[in-house]
């Protein structure tokens, strides 16, 4: 097909940030592209943090951080730091953190302690023990090490999405090539294949094009409501459906570091910005009331008085049956969503358009690889879920019947299930993963640090001490080796370039 046009339904963070990875890669082709969104739906906003992937997103745009961070309140992420999922004694918290070049060193004595644990032999195999971006996080340091150190760390960041949404939306209209009109459609129209030809906007305007992208949100008013692509809902999987946000004020020192914290009936999240601190309360509405969430959201909090205002969020979690239908592909919400527990909602989006991008032009702009893009895309959204629900089923908690439901619940995935026996079994999770085809969505560091980080292994009364023939961990080396690398590191504050920061 003759691609001339493409048309994307949807603003907000996936539909400028669709816009201008298409405007870069295909500005040389004559492509008309038109991103038309309405000033009258607001903009739901996929969090407000990241995995490494939106570096590399900012990296493929040419825009440095000097320039973004600061108008989006942005800060530094080292990783996540789980808090009361396990009720092991010495795993209340783990860190789950970003990969660095210097893994190697030390995080083959966390793999070598944890086998011997699991074999009950009494060894040291928390997995902060071992990690460098972890110390970093403890002693609120940004991951951007000095020119002298020259190694290679991954991060992520904390944002605010509304302002990211508003910020790529003004670099489209300085680099040019992308027509923005703000409208609401009233209706879609199909020709006799089934395909979208236009839509049919509240000023009267036909708006016509060739490819149609998808980034209305949980509406998903093209790939859902108009070319009836079912969602397969993940809530057999995965309990949580609502949210609620509340804003505090930032602390004078920075974290680098999100911090995800178990709750009665969910988790809360706790991400600082230049400007505050965004806390979040994810849980499940079979559990619980919307006041109950918000009353135990703010005595965890310490607002209970406070006006600060919540908003309540409805979330709808699963993915589309196909991402791309017909001429049309859908992007961010209106594709699927996984609730944020990873921070993989802007990863989500930034593969799509790259795997999307990449099938579309290599077909020569046909349906050719429609179908390996779908597949890629349905894998993508399960290899993430699948870690996600080991989260809930491996919680040692019982102070609610939702901590022992997601224990106890059966509908878990055969690939959680398999991970789950590898572990238990003393088995290499390296030669697991490969066999389930499932370690580009998370390595064997993450797993291992989940799995260890919530103490799954025998009780610590039925250990026995390690010998000295014991081969275990040079616990000496690889503290004076984290502490040494860190010196390498500024705190996190004085790395904000032009953050607003209060002191």
């Amino acid at each position: 097909m003759k691609v001339k046009s493409i048309v994307i339904l949807g603003g907000g963070t996936a539909g400028w940030m669709t816009a201008n990875a298409l405007q870069k890669k295909w500005q040389h082709l004559g492509i008309n592209i038109t991103l038309v969104e309405s000033p009258d739906i607001g903009i739901v906003g996929v969090g407000e943090g990241s995995t490494p992937k939106l570096k590399h997103f900012f990296d493929s745009l040419g825009i440095k951080e000097s320039e973004w961070m600061p108008e989006c309140n942005a800060t530094y992420k080292n990783g996540i730091s789980f808090k009361n999922w396990s009720t092991v004694s010495g795993y209340e918290e783990y860190f789950h953190p970003f990969g660095c070049s210097l893994d190697f060193v030390t995080l083959k004595f966390l793999y070598d302690n944890a086998t011997l644990r699991r074999k009950g032999v009494d060894v040291i195999a928390h997995p902060n023990r071992f990690s460098l971006m972890a110390s970093l996080a403890e002693k609120k340091l940004a991951p951007i090490a000095s020119k002298n150190f020259p190694f290679h760390f991954q991060y992520g960041y904390h944002f605010d999405s509304v302002l990211i949404g508003k910020f790529l939306q003004k670099k489209a209209a300085e680099v040019g090539g992308i027509n923005h009109i703000q409208a609401t459609v009233k209706s879609v129209e199909l020709n006799s294949n089934g395909d979208i030809t236009s839509l049919k906007l509240n000023n009267d305007q036909i708006l016509s094009g060739d490819f149609f992208v998808d980034c209305s949100g949980f509406a998903s008013i093209l790939l859902e409501k108009t070319l009836k692509v079912p969602f397969i809902s993940f809530s057999d999987n995965l309990f949580n459906d609502s949210a609620i946000t509340i804003p505090t004020e930032i602390e004078p020192n920075i974290p680098s570091q999100t911090v995800s914290t178990a709750l009665t009936n969910g988790w809360v999240w706790r991400i600082p910005l230049t400007n505050r601190i965004g806390n979040g309360y994810v849980y499940s509405s079979q559990y619980c009331t919307q006041d109950e969430a918000e009353k135990e959201l703010r005595a965890h909090l310490g607002v209970l008085e406070s006006d600060i205002e919540a908003r309540h969020l409805k979330m709808k979690v699963g993915r589309a049956k196909e991402s791309w239908r017909n001429n049309c592909v859908a992007v961010g919400l209106s594709q699927g969503f996984i609730e944020p527990l990873e921070a993989t909602a802007l990863q989500f989006v930034i593969s799509t358009i790259e795997e999307f991008a990449t099938a579309f032009e290599e077909g020569g702009f046909t349906h050719q690889f429609k179908e390996l893009f779908n597949r890629r895309m349905n894998m993508n959204f399960e290899g993430i879920r699948d870690y996600i629900v080991l989260h809930y089923k491996t919680n040692s908690r019982s102070d609610s019947q939702y901590w022992i439901d997601n224990r106890e619940n059966k509908n878990i995935p055969n690939n959680v299930k398999d991970m789950l026996g590898c572990w238990y079994n003393i088995q290499s999770l390296e030669d697991e993963l490969k066999r389930l085809n499932i370690g580009s969505y998370y390595t064997k560091m993450s797993w291992n640090c989940m799995l260890s980080g919530m103490g799954l292994f025998p009780p610590k009364e039925s250990l026995t001490s390690a010998d000295a023939q014991t081969a275990q961990a040079d616990l000496e080396f690889v503290d004076k080796f984290i502490g040494g690398c860190s010196m390498n590191f500024k705190p996190h504050k004085k790395m904000l370039i032009g953050a607003n920061t209060s002191t």
